[in-house]
Protein backbone atom coordinates (compact mmCIF):
# COMPACT_ATOMS: atom_id res chain seq x y z
CA UNK A 1 0.00 0.00 0.00
CA UNK A 2 2.51 2.22 1.13
CA UNK A 3 4.68 1.61 -1.58
CA UNK A 4 2.09 2.19 -4.22
CA UNK A 5 1.56 5.17 -2.98
CA UNK A 6 5.11 6.66 -3.03
CA UNK A 7 4.96 5.06 -6.78
CA UNK A 8 2.70 7.74 -7.59
CA UNK A 9 3.98 10.41 -6.07
CA UNK A 10 7.04 9.54 -8.06
CA UNK A 11 5.41 9.49 -11.42
CA UNK A 12 3.54 12.31 -11.01
CA UNK A 13 6.46 14.20 -10.30
CA UNK A 14 8.08 12.93 -12.86
CA UNK A 15 5.79 14.21 -15.66
CA UNK A 16 6.93 18.37 -14.19
CA UNK A 17 10.86 17.46 -14.45
CA UNK A 18 10.87 15.56 -17.71
CA UNK A 19 13.52 16.38 -20.32
CA UNK A 20 10.71 16.47 -22.89
CA UNK A 21 9.63 19.21 -21.13
CA UNK A 22 12.44 21.75 -19.86
CA UNK A 23 11.66 24.02 -16.81
CA UNK A 24 13.11 27.12 -18.23
CA UNK A 25 10.02 26.73 -20.93
CA UNK A 26 7.49 26.75 -17.65
CA UNK A 27 7.71 30.86 -18.05
CA UNK A 28 6.06 32.58 -20.54
CA UNK A 29 8.52 33.48 -23.54
CA UNK A 30 12.00 32.92 -23.24
CA UNK A 31 15.67 34.83 -22.08
CA UNK A 32 17.19 36.57 -24.60
CA UNK A 33 19.97 35.14 -25.88
CA UNK A 34 23.13 37.05 -26.95
CA UNK A 35 25.03 34.01 -28.65
CA UNK A 36 25.48 30.26 -28.88
CA UNK A 37 24.68 29.64 -24.69
CA UNK A 38 24.89 25.39 -23.13
CA UNK A 39 21.33 25.87 -20.92
CA UNK A 40 20.40 22.67 -19.06
CA UNK A 41 17.01 21.76 -19.43
CA UNK A 42 16.76 21.57 -15.61
CA UNK A 43 17.86 25.21 -15.16
CA UNK A 44 15.48 27.95 -14.32
CA UNK A 45 16.12 30.94 -16.10
CA UNK A 46 13.52 33.95 -16.19
CA UNK A 47 12.62 35.44 -19.70
CA UNK A 48 13.68 38.62 -18.24
CA UNK A 49 16.96 37.50 -17.95
CA UNK A 50 20.12 38.25 -20.51
CA UNK A 51 22.86 35.53 -21.42
CA UNK A 52 25.90 36.53 -23.06
CA UNK A 53 27.64 34.49 -25.83
CA UNK A 54 28.51 31.28 -25.06
CA UNK A 55 27.04 31.04 -21.69
CA UNK A 56 27.10 27.68 -19.87
CA UNK A 57 24.17 27.09 -17.44
CA UNK A 58 24.29 23.80 -15.43
CA UNK A 59 21.01 21.78 -13.69
CA UNK A 60 18.92 23.08 -11.06
CA UNK A 61 20.32 26.69 -11.58
CA UNK A 62 18.18 29.54 -11.41
CA UNK A 63 18.17 33.39 -12.84
CA UNK A 64 16.37 36.02 -11.85
CA UNK A 65 14.63 38.23 -13.98
CA UNK A 66 16.87 41.26 -13.87
CA UNK A 67 19.85 39.66 -14.22
CA UNK A 68 22.91 40.04 -16.80
CA UNK A 69 25.02 37.17 -17.26
CA UNK A 70 28.25 38.45 -19.60
CA UNK A 71 29.71 36.07 -22.67
CA UNK A 72 31.56 33.17 -21.07
CA UNK A 73 30.22 32.69 -18.02
CA UNK A 74 30.53 29.61 -16.20
CA UNK A 75 26.82 28.77 -14.00
CA UNK A 76 27.49 25.36 -12.26
CA UNK A 77 24.84 22.96 -10.73
CA UNK A 78 22.71 24.51 -8.12
CA UNK A 79 24.09 28.17 -8.22
CA UNK A 80 21.71 31.09 -7.99
CA UNK A 81 22.11 34.55 -9.58
CA UNK A 82 18.98 36.93 -8.67
CA UNK A 83 18.11 40.07 -8.45
CA UNK A 84 19.51 43.45 -10.32
CA UNK A 85 22.63 41.28 -10.49
CA UNK A 86 25.33 41.66 -13.22
CA UNK A 87 28.21 39.31 -13.88
CA UNK A 88 30.77 39.99 -16.11
CA UNK A 89 32.90 38.33 -18.36
CA UNK A 90 34.28 34.67 -18.12
CA UNK A 91 32.71 34.63 -14.13
CA UNK A 92 32.42 31.17 -12.75
CA UNK A 93 30.02 30.54 -10.03
CA UNK A 94 30.21 26.89 -8.71
CA UNK A 95 27.37 24.95 -7.04
CA UNK A 96 25.63 26.40 -3.99
CA UNK A 97 26.72 29.33 -4.66
CA UNK A 98 24.43 32.15 -4.24
CA UNK A 99 24.74 36.31 -5.77
CA UNK A 100 22.21 38.60 -5.34
CA UNK A 101 19.55 39.78 -4.03
CA UNK A 102 15.61 40.33 -4.30
CA UNK A 103 16.23 43.63 -2.66
CA UNK A 104 16.60 46.89 -4.13
CA UNK A 105 19.82 48.09 -5.05
CA UNK A 106 22.18 46.52 -7.06
CA UNK A 107 25.07 44.00 -7.31
CA UNK A 108 28.30 43.80 -9.95
CA UNK A 109 30.79 41.29 -10.36
CA UNK A 110 33.75 42.24 -12.86
CA UNK A 111 35.28 39.98 -15.45
CA UNK A 112 37.25 36.27 -14.74
CA UNK A 113 35.81 36.28 -11.04
CA UNK A 114 35.56 32.61 -9.40
CA UNK A 115 32.58 32.94 -6.91
CA UNK A 116 33.34 29.36 -4.40
CA UNK A 117 30.83 26.66 -3.51
CA UNK A 118 28.34 28.03 -1.09
CA UNK A 119 29.52 31.46 -1.59
CA UNK A 120 27.01 33.97 -0.95
CA UNK A 121 27.48 37.44 -2.84
CA UNK A 122 25.55 40.72 -2.24
CA UNK A 123 23.09 39.95 -0.28
CA UNK A 124 21.34 41.65 2.14
CA UNK A 125 23.64 43.23 5.02
CA UNK A 126 23.23 42.85 8.82
CA UNK A 127 22.65 45.98 9.92
CA UNK A 128 20.04 47.58 12.25
CA UNK A 129 20.76 50.84 10.43
CA UNK A 130 19.31 48.95 7.46
CA UNK A 131 15.97 49.92 6.09
CA UNK A 132 13.83 48.08 3.92
CA UNK A 133 13.25 49.61 0.41
CA UNK A 134 16.72 51.27 0.59
CA UNK A 135 18.93 50.61 -1.99
CA UNK A 136 22.01 49.15 -1.16
CA UNK A 137 25.22 48.47 -3.48
CA UNK A 138 27.85 45.87 -3.36
CA UNK A 139 30.97 46.43 -6.67
CA UNK A 140 33.03 43.86 -7.00
CA UNK A 141 36.18 44.43 -9.65
CA UNK A 142 37.95 41.86 -12.01
CA UNK A 143 40.32 38.41 -11.81
CA UNK A 144 39.07 37.75 -7.63
CA UNK A 145 38.96 34.63 -6.24
CA UNK A 146 36.03 34.37 -3.71
CA UNK A 147 36.66 30.74 -2.24
CA UNK A 148 33.74 28.53 -0.14
CA UNK A 149 31.33 29.55 2.39
CA UNK A 150 32.76 33.37 1.95
CA UNK A 151 30.07 36.41 2.34
CA UNK A 152 30.04 39.12 1.65
CA UNK A 153 27.52 41.82 2.27
CA UNK A 154 25.96 44.76 0.72
CA UNK A 155 25.89 48.57 2.02
CA UNK A 156 24.13 49.84 4.83
CA UNK A 157 22.11 52.47 3.29
CA UNK A 158 21.95 54.04 -0.52
CA UNK A 159 24.42 56.74 0.11
CA UNK A 160 27.17 54.03 0.18
CA UNK A 161 28.96 50.59 -1.36
CA UNK A 162 30.46 48.01 -0.24
CA UNK A 163 33.57 47.83 -2.60
CA UNK A 164 36.09 45.16 -3.85
CA UNK A 165 39.04 45.45 -5.83
CA UNK A 166 41.20 43.99 -8.31
CA UNK A 167 43.36 40.82 -8.01
CA UNK A 168 42.02 40.08 -4.68
CA UNK A 169 42.50 36.18 -3.20
CA UNK A 170 39.46 35.85 -0.16
CA UNK A 171 39.72 32.24 1.14
CA UNK A 172 37.31 30.09 2.27
CA UNK A 173 35.09 31.07 5.45
CA UNK A 174 35.61 34.85 5.40
CA UNK A 175 33.05 37.30 5.95
CA UNK A 176 33.46 41.17 4.39
CA UNK A 177 30.71 43.06 6.04
CA UNK A 178 28.60 45.96 4.51
CA UNK A 179 30.63 49.38 3.33
CA UNK A 180 33.86 47.86 3.41
CA UNK A 181 36.08 48.80 1.03
CA UNK A 182 39.33 46.42 -0.05
CA UNK A 183 41.73 47.61 -2.24
CA UNK A 184 43.93 44.86 -5.16
CA UNK A 185 46.10 42.66 -4.36
CA UNK A 186 45.39 41.53 -1.21
CA UNK A 187 45.67 37.77 0.14
CA UNK A 188 42.75 37.49 2.99
CA UNK A 189 43.48 33.49 4.31
CA UNK A 190 40.72 31.49 6.27
CA UNK A 191 38.39 33.03 8.52
CA UNK A 192 39.27 36.90 8.15
CA UNK A 193 36.35 38.52 9.71
CA UNK A 194 36.11 42.24 8.69
CA UNK A 195 33.41 44.36 10.81
CA UNK A 196 30.96 47.08 8.45
CA UNK A 197 32.95 49.99 7.35
CA UNK A 198 36.73 48.72 7.18
CA UNK A 199 38.85 49.97 4.80
CA UNK A 200 41.79 47.45 3.68
CA UNK A 201 44.36 49.20 0.93
CA UNK A 202 46.36 47.01 -1.50
CA UNK A 203 48.93 44.10 -1.02
CA UNK A 204 47.76 43.26 2.61
CA UNK A 205 47.67 39.41 3.72
CA UNK A 206 46.02 38.31 7.03
CA UNK A 207 46.80 34.97 8.07
CA UNK A 208 44.12 32.83 9.80
CA UNK A 209 41.19 33.66 11.78
CA UNK A 210 41.62 37.13 12.71
CA UNK A 211 39.03 39.87 13.24
CA UNK A 212 39.40 43.27 12.02
CA UNK A 213 36.83 46.00 14.26
CA UNK A 214 34.20 48.22 12.22
CA UNK A 215 35.80 51.31 11.46
CA UNK A 216 39.39 50.30 11.41
CA UNK A 217 42.00 51.69 8.53
CA UNK A 218 44.34 48.75 7.66
CA UNK A 219 47.26 50.24 5.76
CA UNK A 220 48.76 48.93 2.67
CA UNK A 221 51.83 45.57 2.42
CA UNK A 222 50.75 45.00 5.92
CA UNK A 223 50.94 41.45 7.25
CA UNK A 224 48.43 40.71 10.25
CA UNK A 225 49.28 37.76 12.21
CA UNK A 226 47.09 34.33 12.84
CA UNK A 227 44.39 34.91 15.34
CA UNK A 228 44.91 38.86 15.41
CA UNK A 229 42.11 40.86 17.13
CA UNK A 230 42.75 44.54 15.16
CA UNK A 231 41.02 47.17 17.50
CA UNK A 232 42.62 50.22 16.14
CA UNK A 233 44.01 50.99 12.80
CA UNK A 234 47.52 49.88 11.04
CA UNK A 235 49.86 51.82 9.71
CA UNK A 236 51.46 50.97 6.15
CA UNK A 237 54.18 48.30 5.99
CA UNK A 238 53.53 47.19 9.53
CA UNK A 239 53.60 43.43 11.09
CA UNK A 240 50.90 43.17 13.43
CA UNK A 241 49.88 40.17 15.60
CA UNK A 242 47.99 38.99 18.87
CA UNK A 243 44.64 39.88 20.43
CA UNK A 244 44.19 43.36 20.72
CA UNK A 245 47.20 43.35 18.11
CA UNK A 246 50.20 45.06 18.82
CA UNK A 247 53.28 46.69 16.56
CA UNK A 248 55.78 43.91 15.54
CA UNK A 249 57.96 46.15 13.42
CA UNK A 250 58.02 46.50 9.58
CA UNK A 251 56.44 43.59 7.24
CA UNK A 252 59.79 42.95 6.22
CA UNK A 253 59.17 39.85 3.98
CA UNK A 254 56.44 41.42 2.31
CA UNK A 255 58.56 44.85 1.28
CA UNK A 256 61.28 42.58 -0.21
CA UNK A 257 58.56 40.35 -2.37
CA UNK A 258 57.22 43.75 -3.73
CA UNK A 259 60.25 45.10 -4.98
CA UNK A 260 61.55 47.67 -2.46
CA UNK A 261 64.73 48.26 -2.52
CA UNK A 262 67.12 48.04 0.62
CA UNK A 263 67.56 52.30 0.87
CA UNK A 264 63.77 52.74 0.61
CA UNK A 265 63.40 49.91 3.33
CA UNK A 266 66.12 51.42 5.77
CA UNK A 267 64.38 55.00 5.87
CA UNK A 268 61.15 52.83 6.51
CA UNK A 269 63.13 51.61 9.70
CA UNK A 270 64.94 54.70 10.86
CA UNK A 271 60.76 56.65 10.47
CA UNK A 272 59.78 53.62 12.45
CA UNK A 273 62.11 53.73 14.74
CA UNK A 274 61.75 57.59 15.31
CA UNK A 275 57.78 57.03 15.28
CA UNK A 276 57.50 54.19 17.62
CA UNK A 277 60.49 53.53 19.36
CA UNK A 278 61.72 56.92 20.65
CA UNK A 279 63.87 57.27 23.46
CA UNK A 280 63.43 58.72 26.63
CA UNK A 281 64.65 62.43 25.51
CA UNK A 282 62.14 62.35 21.76
CA UNK A 283 59.19 61.12 23.48
CA UNK A 284 57.58 64.48 23.51
CA UNK A 285 54.24 63.03 21.71
CA UNK A 286 52.96 60.94 18.88
CA UNK A 287 52.69 64.36 16.70
CA UNK A 288 55.74 65.80 17.41
CA UNK A 289 57.70 62.79 16.43
CA UNK A 290 55.54 62.62 13.08
CA UNK A 291 56.88 66.22 12.14
CA UNK A 292 60.06 65.59 12.85
CA UNK A 293 60.33 62.77 10.46
CA UNK A 294 57.75 65.35 7.69
CA UNK A 295 60.99 67.41 8.17
CA UNK A 296 63.52 65.04 7.76
CA UNK A 297 61.71 63.58 4.50
CA UNK A 298 61.79 67.18 3.00
CA UNK A 299 65.35 67.49 4.08
CA UNK A 300 66.05 64.73 1.95
CA UNK A 301 64.12 65.68 -0.81
CA UNK A 302 65.86 68.81 -0.99
CA UNK A 303 69.19 67.14 -0.91
CA UNK A 304 68.09 65.02 -3.65
CA UNK A 305 66.51 67.85 -5.70
CA UNK A 306 70.04 69.95 -5.15
CA UNK A 307 71.90 66.31 -6.06
CA UNK A 308 69.96 66.06 -9.50
CA UNK A 309 70.42 69.41 -10.34
CA UNK A 310 74.13 69.65 -9.71
CA UNK A 311 74.13 66.65 -12.27
CA UNK A 312 72.34 67.97 -14.83
CA UNK A 313 74.79 71.27 -14.66
CA UNK A 314 77.70 68.62 -15.04
CA UNK A 315 76.05 66.77 -17.78
CA UNK A 316 75.36 70.03 -19.49
CA UNK A 317 78.50 71.34 -19.68
CA UNK A 318 80.10 68.29 -21.11
CA UNK A 319 77.23 68.55 -23.68
CA UNK A 320 78.09 72.29 -24.54
CA UNK A 321 81.88 71.21 -24.84
CA UNK A 322 81.34 67.87 -27.13
CA UNK A 323 79.12 70.51 -29.32
CA UNK A 324 81.61 73.05 -29.85
CA UNK A 325 84.23 70.00 -30.15
CA UNK A 326 81.92 69.00 -33.43
CA UNK A 327 81.43 72.59 -34.21
CA UNK A 328 84.81 72.68 -34.68
CA UNK A 329 85.68 69.56 -36.43
CA UNK A 330 83.32 70.11 -38.62
CA UNK A 331 84.03 73.38 -39.99
CA UNK A 332 87.50 71.75 -40.43
CA UNK A 333 86.41 68.94 -42.39
CA UNK A 334 84.05 71.15 -44.93
CA UNK A 335 87.52 73.35 -45.40
CA UNK A 336 89.20 70.13 -46.63
CA UNK A 337 85.92 69.12 -48.37
CA UNK A 338 87.23 68.43 -51.63
CA UNK A 339 90.17 65.99 -50.33
CA UNK A 340 87.97 63.86 -48.05
CA UNK A 341 84.33 64.34 -50.11
CA UNK A 342 84.53 60.46 -50.89
CA UNK A 343 85.51 59.66 -47.23
CA UNK A 344 83.79 62.72 -45.57
CA UNK A 345 80.30 61.04 -44.04
CA UNK A 346 82.19 57.68 -42.88
CA UNK A 347 84.83 60.03 -41.12
CA UNK A 348 81.59 62.20 -39.21
CA UNK A 349 80.22 58.73 -37.97
CA UNK A 350 83.45 57.84 -36.58
CA UNK A 351 84.00 61.37 -34.97
CA UNK A 352 81.13 61.35 -33.54
CA UNK A 353 80.86 57.88 -32.19
CA UNK A 354 84.48 58.82 -30.30
CA UNK A 355 83.34 61.89 -28.66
Amino acid sequence: MLASRAARRFLSFSRFVSPSIPLRHLHQGAPRLDGNASIHPYAIIHPGAVLGKAVSVGPFCTVGSAARIGDGCELHPGCHVVGDTELGERCVVLSGAIVGADLPGRTIIGRNNVIGHYAVIGVKCQDLKYKPGDECFLIVGDNNEIREYTSIHRSSKSTEKTVIGDNNLIMGSCHIAHDCKIGKNNIFANNTLLAGHVVVEDYTHTAGSIVIHQFCHIGSYCFIGGGSVIAQDVPKYMMVSGDRAELRGLNLEGLRRHGFSSMEVRSMRSAYKKIFMPNDTESDGIENRLSEVDKQKIRMMDATKKLAFNSCRLASSRLVVQLHLVKSVTVLLIYYRQCIDIFFPEIIVKLYCTL
